[in-house]
């Protein structure tokens, strides 16, 4: 009887668990939507929307799920395909560090009214990135 008692009471826990919202994630960010951009003066655009991050582990026979979210960027060069930006992440004065699907990390200031203009790189070189709503 103390058995099913005590899976019970697991199982009621995994149950109210599931349903908390203080384990949910939430993305955050001024970068979300689609943007214009000028990358060293060619016509590009950007875009980045919020994409779900459920994740499920299990040990044997008892799994659990976490609900979250996070963003998914591409950008397309001068009408070029679509390739993916990785890792978003705010600096300190609130504009974002990103990486370019070749490895490169771009960044971009919180905006100024509509524009941002931040930086790519290239071989280690910088060049010039304006984007706006």
């Amino acid at each position: 009887m103390r058995h099913v008692l005590y899976a019970s009471l697991i199982g009621l826990v995994l149950c109210f668990g599931s349903f908390s919202s203080a384990g949910a994630s939430q993305a955050v960010g001024w970068w979300g939507g689609a943007w214009s951009c000028n990358i060293d003066g060619r016509p590009a655009q950007m875009k980045w929307a919020v994409v779900d991050d459920s994740q499920t582990s299990c040990n044997g026979n008892i799994c659990s799920t976490s609900s979250g979210v996070k963003w998914k960027g591409s950008f397309s060069d001068n009408g070029s395909r679509w390739v993916p930006l990785t890792n978003p992440r705010t600096g300190n004065l609130g504009g974002v560090y990103f990486n370019h699907a070749d490895g490169n990390r771009w960044y971009l200031p919180k905006p100024n009214g509509r524009q941002s203009v931040g930086w790519t790189t290239w071989n280690g070189q910088r060049y010039r990135l304006a984007c706006w709503h």
